[in-house]
Protein backbone atom coordinates (compact mmCIF):
# COMPACT_ATOMS: atom_id res chain seq x y z
CA UNK A 1 0.00 0.00 0.00
CA UNK A 2 1.45 3.09 -0.93
CA UNK A 3 2.11 5.61 1.64
CA UNK A 4 0.73 9.58 1.65
CA UNK A 5 2.98 12.03 2.63
CA UNK A 6 1.55 15.54 4.17
CA UNK A 7 1.68 18.37 2.38
CA UNK A 8 4.48 20.97 3.19
CA UNK A 9 2.96 23.71 5.02
CA UNK A 10 3.44 27.32 3.66
CA UNK A 11 4.47 29.67 5.68
CA UNK A 12 2.95 32.90 5.36
CA UNK A 13 6.76 34.35 3.62
CA UNK A 14 6.65 31.73 1.75
CA UNK A 15 3.72 32.26 0.11
CA UNK A 16 4.31 35.69 -0.37
CA UNK A 17 7.58 34.98 -2.03
CA UNK A 18 5.89 32.36 -4.76
CA UNK A 19 2.61 35.24 -5.31
CA UNK A 20 5.85 37.50 -6.32
CA UNK A 21 7.51 34.99 -8.67
CA UNK A 22 3.62 34.11 -10.09
CA UNK A 23 3.45 38.01 -10.84
CA UNK A 24 6.60 38.06 -12.39
CA UNK A 25 6.05 35.46 -14.60
CA UNK A 26 2.43 35.28 -15.34
CA UNK A 27 2.38 36.46 -18.98
CA UNK A 28 5.63 35.25 -20.05
CA UNK A 29 4.89 32.71 -23.12
CA UNK A 30 8.31 31.15 -22.95
CA UNK A 31 10.85 29.93 -20.28
CA UNK A 32 14.41 28.75 -21.31
CA UNK A 33 15.07 25.33 -19.71
CA UNK A 34 18.41 24.07 -18.98
CA UNK A 35 19.46 20.62 -18.32
CA UNK A 36 22.51 18.88 -17.87
CA UNK A 37 23.24 16.46 -20.90
CA UNK A 38 24.54 12.86 -20.85
CA UNK A 39 28.08 14.23 -21.15
CA UNK A 40 27.63 16.79 -18.03
CA UNK A 41 27.40 19.80 -20.52
CA UNK A 42 24.47 22.42 -20.24
CA UNK A 43 21.74 22.70 -22.88
CA UNK A 44 19.13 24.96 -23.53
CA UNK A 45 15.93 25.31 -24.70
CA UNK A 46 12.66 27.21 -25.35
CA UNK A 47 9.44 25.98 -23.43
CA UNK A 48 6.05 26.79 -23.89
CA UNK A 49 4.71 28.24 -20.11
CA UNK A 50 1.51 27.01 -19.08
CA UNK A 51 -1.44 29.38 -18.28
CA UNK A 52 -1.36 28.39 -14.54
CA UNK A 53 -0.71 29.89 -11.22
CA UNK A 54 3.18 29.23 -9.97
CA UNK A 55 2.72 27.20 -6.55
CA UNK A 56 6.26 26.04 -6.75
CA UNK A 57 5.58 23.89 -9.80
CA UNK A 58 6.12 24.64 -12.99
CA UNK A 59 4.67 22.41 -15.94
CA UNK A 60 5.63 21.92 -19.61
CA UNK A 61 4.57 19.55 -22.60
CA UNK A 62 7.17 17.39 -23.89
CA UNK A 63 7.24 14.39 -25.92
CA UNK A 64 8.65 11.05 -24.57
CA UNK A 65 11.22 10.75 -27.12
CA UNK A 66 12.83 14.03 -26.35
CA UNK A 67 16.34 14.08 -25.53
CA UNK A 68 15.58 16.78 -22.83
CA UNK A 69 13.37 13.50 -21.23
CA UNK A 70 16.58 11.34 -21.10
CA UNK A 71 18.22 14.42 -19.97
CA UNK A 72 16.03 14.87 -16.77
CA UNK A 73 15.98 11.22 -16.30
CA UNK A 74 19.50 11.22 -15.92
CA UNK A 75 20.48 14.16 -13.69
CA UNK A 76 17.27 15.70 -12.70
CA UNK A 77 18.63 19.25 -11.91
CA UNK A 78 17.43 21.76 -14.22
CA UNK A 79 17.33 25.79 -14.71
CA UNK A 80 14.08 28.44 -15.98
CA UNK A 81 14.79 31.27 -17.02
CA UNK A 82 11.88 33.71 -17.79
CA UNK A 83 12.44 37.69 -19.17
CA UNK A 84 9.42 39.35 -19.26
CA UNK A 85 9.40 41.33 -22.92
CA UNK A 86 9.70 44.48 -22.30
CA UNK A 87 8.64 45.39 -18.83
CA UNK A 88 12.14 44.71 -17.12
CA UNK A 89 11.87 41.55 -15.30
CA UNK A 90 14.37 38.29 -15.39
CA UNK A 91 13.88 35.42 -13.36
CA UNK A 92 15.41 32.36 -12.74
CA UNK A 93 14.67 29.63 -11.17
CA UNK A 94 16.36 25.93 -10.15
CA UNK A 95 14.73 22.88 -9.22
CA UNK A 96 14.28 18.94 -10.08
CA UNK A 97 12.30 17.83 -12.71
CA UNK A 98 10.44 14.31 -13.24
CA UNK A 99 8.65 13.34 -16.28
CA UNK A 100 4.54 12.99 -15.61
CA UNK A 101 2.53 10.98 -17.74
CA UNK A 102 -1.02 11.61 -15.74
CA UNK A 103 -3.75 12.07 -18.34
CA UNK A 104 -5.75 13.61 -16.49
CA UNK A 105 -3.41 16.57 -15.25
CA UNK A 106 -2.12 16.72 -19.23
CA UNK A 107 -6.35 18.06 -19.48
CA UNK A 108 -6.21 20.17 -17.03
CA UNK A 109 -2.72 21.99 -18.28
CA UNK A 110 -4.10 21.67 -22.43
CA UNK A 111 -4.68 24.79 -24.13
CA UNK A 112 -5.14 24.86 -28.08
CA UNK A 113 -2.23 26.77 -28.61
CA UNK A 114 0.01 22.95 -27.98
CA UNK A 115 -1.16 21.89 -31.40
CA UNK A 116 1.51 23.73 -32.89
CA UNK A 117 4.07 21.47 -31.29
CA UNK A 118 1.37 18.66 -31.05
CA UNK A 119 -0.60 18.34 -33.85
CA UNK A 120 -2.58 14.88 -32.33
CA UNK A 121 -3.27 16.97 -29.26
CA UNK A 122 -4.25 14.66 -25.87
CA UNK A 123 -4.07 11.99 -28.45
CA UNK A 124 -0.52 12.13 -28.98
CA UNK A 125 0.86 8.73 -28.09
CA UNK A 126 4.28 9.79 -26.37
CA UNK A 127 3.27 13.22 -24.88
CA UNK A 128 3.98 13.69 -21.66
CA UNK A 129 4.86 16.54 -18.59
CA UNK A 130 7.89 17.68 -17.56
CA UNK A 131 6.98 18.72 -13.46
CA UNK A 132 10.04 21.50 -12.17
CA UNK A 133 9.60 21.97 -8.53
CA UNK A 134 11.35 25.10 -7.84
CA UNK A 135 14.04 24.93 -4.98
CA UNK A 136 15.87 28.24 -5.15
CA UNK A 137 14.61 31.34 -7.47
CA UNK A 138 16.46 34.58 -8.43
CA UNK A 139 14.38 37.65 -9.74
CA UNK A 140 15.13 40.88 -11.14
CA UNK A 141 12.35 43.99 -11.44
CA UNK A 142 13.30 47.02 -12.69
CA UNK A 143 9.57 48.05 -13.44
CA UNK A 144 8.50 50.40 -11.63
CA UNK A 145 9.22 53.15 -14.20
CA UNK A 146 10.69 53.37 -17.20
CA UNK A 147 11.77 56.87 -17.36
CA UNK A 148 13.29 56.33 -13.92
CA UNK A 149 14.94 53.04 -15.38
CA UNK A 150 16.56 55.09 -18.36
CA UNK A 151 17.03 58.58 -15.96
CA UNK A 152 18.93 56.54 -13.36
CA UNK A 153 21.05 54.74 -16.19
CA UNK A 154 22.14 57.61 -17.84
CA UNK A 155 23.24 59.02 -14.03
CA UNK A 156 25.13 56.09 -13.65
CA UNK A 157 26.95 56.53 -16.64
CA UNK A 158 27.48 60.55 -15.94
CA UNK A 159 28.50 59.52 -12.54
CA UNK A 160 30.81 56.54 -13.45
CA UNK A 161 29.14 53.98 -10.95
CA UNK A 162 27.39 51.07 -11.29
CA UNK A 163 23.74 51.00 -12.24
CA UNK A 164 21.42 48.76 -9.56
CA UNK A 165 17.80 49.42 -11.09
CA UNK A 166 14.73 48.15 -9.24
CA UNK A 167 14.34 45.16 -6.93
CA UNK A 168 16.89 42.11 -6.95
CA UNK A 169 16.33 38.91 -4.82
CA UNK A 170 16.79 35.27 -4.07
CA UNK A 171 14.31 33.06 -2.74
CA UNK A 172 14.78 29.09 -0.91
CA UNK A 173 11.69 27.82 -2.23
CA UNK A 174 12.68 24.45 -0.17
CA UNK A 175 12.18 26.02 3.28
CA UNK A 176 8.54 24.88 4.52
CA UNK A 177 7.34 24.71 8.39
Amino acid sequence: MAQTQDAPTVTPAHAEELKKLNDLIKGVKFAMMTTVELDGSLRSRPMATQATEFDGDAWFFTTESAPKVDEVEHDRRVNLSFAGKDDNVWVSMSGTAEVVRDRAKMAELWSPDLKAWFPDGLDQADLALLKVHVDQAEYWDATSNKVAFVAGMLKSIARGESYQPGENKKLDLSATD
